[in-house]
């Protein structure tokens, strides 16, 4: 279990929340968790790049030049890897990279990552209510109160909000994400990450077991 303080829109510490999640045992945690974030990385990858064999290329089906008697190099195709417009050698083809992990292990390799990030949690209020209109600027001296600016954050809300989207596009330290479709990579990747008192809520509910 793990205790955060809640902070206000003004930075002012208000309470304190609880998230509890059943993690890895120590001796496997550092391992599921690596093959989490390997998984989703190379599931990334859309393995469609083509290079073409000298099958493959257009022409060269006739023999350039007779085999002796000019002096040059034997030739068979104009097409040859060895010439200008050739066919590629040991060029990569569409290929799958896609990796297969069990889901109970990609939601424990989650919550595990999660629980690994507790010192740089940071719960805030609800705070949708208090953009009137969608303000970069008071974002981040939003950010700067909680105590994470200029640091990579990762926000954390329950739902999306038009006025918070728009405040915090142009931010290129923060991303923002549901709690509902968090991922290895994010959690690892920033320094600090903002949850919203709703969307720790429903991280335990989703994620809870």
């Amino acid at each position: 279990m793990v205790n955060c303080a809640v902070k206000n829109w003004q930075g002012e510490q208000t309470g304190e929340a609880t998230l509890e999640l059943k993690v890895a045992k120590e001796g496997s945690a550092k391992s599921i968790v690596h093959r989490a974030l390997v998984r989703q990385l190379t599931n990334s990858r859309q393995g469609t790049v083509s290079t073409k064999t000298r099958a493959e290329v257009r022409g060269g089906g006739r023999k350039p030049w007779r085999q002796k008697g000019t002096g040059r190099a034997r030739a068979g195709s104009i097409r040859s890897p060895l010439w200008r417009g050739g066919g590629v050698i040991f060029g990569p083809k569409p290929k799958d990279y896609n990796l297969k992990m069990n889901r109970k292990e990609r939601r424990l390799a989650l919550r595990t990552a999660l629980i690994s990030r507790s010192e740089d949690i940071v719960v805030v209020e609800n705070f949708a209510g208090q953009l009137e209109r969608p303000k970069t600027k008071d974002m981040i001296s939003a950010l700067g109160r909680w105590g994470v600016g200029d640091q990579k954050v990762l926000l954390i809300v329950s739902e999306m909000n038009d006025n918070v989207e728009l405040s915090v596009r142009n931010i290129p330290t923060l991303k923002l994400i549901k709690a509902d479709g968090l991922n290895v990579f994010d959690i690892l990747h920033a320094n600090k990450i903002v949850v919203t008192q709703e969307a720790l809520g429903k991280i335990q509910e989703v994620y809870g077991e």
